[in-house]
């Protein structure tokens, strides 16, 4: 299905489903690997894949080249913003999740 033909609640919920499988499969990973690790690989993952976005919306190297500056601020940007709503958001649920997630 084409993401042009939805709604904006069901590609909200589409997103929300690929952000949970993620995190679940990190979570998988944190069970036999650091969590820092497991951090990194998620941002490697995530760089490697967006820069082949933005290859997908050029026809040229030049028209790469062009768009790297802007894909970068873009990108760069989106990341901030997420993580400074993640950061206040576990603030509320810190007491609950710290000691789950802290080795005992």
């Amino acid at each position: 299905m084409a993401d042009e033909t939805l709604s904006d609640e069901e590609l909200d919920e589409i997103y929300r489903g690929m952000v949970d499988s993620f995190i679940d499969r990190a979570n998988e990973l944190a069970e036999t690997n650091s969590a820092e690790n497991v951090g990194m690989a998620l941002l490697y993952a995530a760089s490697r894949f967006n820069a082949h976005v933005v290859s997908q919306h050029t026809e040229t190297p030049e028209d790469y080249e062009k768009d790297i500056p802007r894909a970068r601020e873009f990108f760069c940007d989106q990341y901030q913003r997420m993580l400074d709503e993640n950061l206040e958001d576990y603030k509320s649920v810190f007491s609950k999740y710290a000691n789950f997630m802290r080795p005992q």
